[in-house]
Parts: structure tokens; C-alpha cells; sequence
């Protein structure tokens, strides 16, 4: 059974409640939510590599100034490259989103069928995954033109793989318990079934032959 990115069921409310953030953010402002979001990555970028930078003076007896100055600039550099070409980089960050909910889609869908040999799931647990499937391919091939309409797809998009997420979240745990519970019989019933193999040798009554008198 597929079971992979839903081992920890912290992973996948964590996926959902980042995707349902991010959607609503998308669906509340089209126009220009996504290169806000960009301008914020940018200030993370920069404050990062001043935190760095503050880390390896504060450290520099251990040697790691020279380390730090290197993540520094990085960060730096990069968070400037960004906030200056933020719609640039949007368009960038639209693809990507575009291309996870494509993968993640697919991938839900995948791994609710492999669970549903073990647990019943019905056909509307893959409703989502695939709309979620279909949004991101439409964020990807943009047949509409970019835009705010995208954006809004994007963020409608988010909004189900989010829902979708915990949904199959929840599904696949009773899915694993299912299987662990089916395993756990199977291996208490083998196990009582195999003992020695002198167990099944029966034994052979005899009778002593006296002397004759």
C-alpha cells in the first residue's frame, strides 16, 4: 500500500492548513496577492541573511564568520533579485504551483486507490485529487491567459487540495490501521500454525518380546 507523505499525520495537516492559507490569500486578493507574497519570501530572503550574518560575528571563535558571510550574501542577493522583479519571479512561482498540484493530485489519487484494497474509500474521495489534478494543469498550460483569472484558479485550486488533503489524510490512517490490524492476524495465525516439526510425528506403541522360558 502507497503510504508515502502520510506516515506522519502532522505532514499532512501541515500541507493542508499552508495550502488553504495560501488559497484563501489567492481568492481574496487575484490582483496582487501572489506578488506580495513574492515581496514577503524577498523580506524573509534578506532578513535571513542578516540574522546569518549576525550569527557568524557572534560565532566567529568557532570559525563559522567565514560560512555565514557566504549564506549572507546569498540570502541578500537573492531577496534583492526578488523584491525587484517580483512579477517576474510570480510567474515563476505560478508554475511551480501549478506543477505541485498537478503532482500532489495524482499522487492522493494513487495512494487512495492502492488503500482502497484494504479500506473501503468510494468514488467521491477521488473528486478532489482530480479537480485539484485539473487546476494545476490549467495554472500550468494558462489556456485562458495569466492574469488575475489565473490567480484565481491557482487559489481556488489550493483551496480543494488543502480540503482534499485532510480528507485523505484522515482516510488514510484508518486505511493503515486497517492494514496493520489485517497484517498483525495474519502473522498471529501463521505463527500458531508453524510449530516443531516433531509435532506432527506420531508415536509408535510397541510391546517388549520376553524370553522364552
Amino acid at each position: 500500500m502507497i503510504t508515502f507523505g502520510f506516515r506522519n499525520k502532522f505532514g499532512g495537516l501541515l500541507r493542508a492548513v499552508v495550502a488553504i492559507a495560501l488559497g484563501a490569500v489567492m481568492v481574496s486578493f487575484p490582483a496582487t496577492s501572489l506578488v506580495i507574497i513574492v515581496k514577503i519570501v524577498a523580506a524573509f530572503l534578506i532578513a535571513s541573511g542578516v540574522v546569518s550574518l549576525i550569527f557568524g560575528i557572534v560565532n566567529r571563535a568557532n570559525g563559522g564568520l567565514s560560512l555565514m558571510i557566504t549564506n549572507t550574501v546569498v540570502d541578500i542577493v537573492l531577496g534583492i533579485i526578488v523584491f525587484m522583479f517580483p512579477a517576474e519571479v510570480a510567474s515563476i512561482v505560478m508554475l511551480l504551483i501549478g506543477v505541485f498540484l498537478m503532482v500532489f493530485g495524482i499522487f492522493q489519487m494513487s495512494a487512495l486507490f492502492s488503500a482502497s484494497r484494504v479500506f473501503p474509500m468510494g468514488a467521491w474521495s477521488f473528486v478532489l485529487p482530480a479537480l485539484c489534478t485539473v487546476g494545476g494543469a490549467l495554472v500550468v498550460f494558462h489556456p485562458f491567459g495569466l492574469g488575475k483569472f489565473i490567480t484565481l484558479v491557482a487559489g481556488i485550486a489550493l483551496l480543494v487540495y488543502g480540503v482534499s488533503d485532510l480528507i485523505s489524510t484522515w482516510k488514510m490512517r484508518k486505511a493503515m490501521k486497517e492494514y496493520e490490524i489485517r497484517f498483525n492476524e495474519s502473522s498471529s495465525a501463521s505463527a500458531s500454525g508453524s510449530g516443531s516439526p516433531m509435532d506432527n510425528v506420531k508415536d509408535v506403541d510397541y510391546e517388549k518380546v520376553g524370553e522364552d522360558k
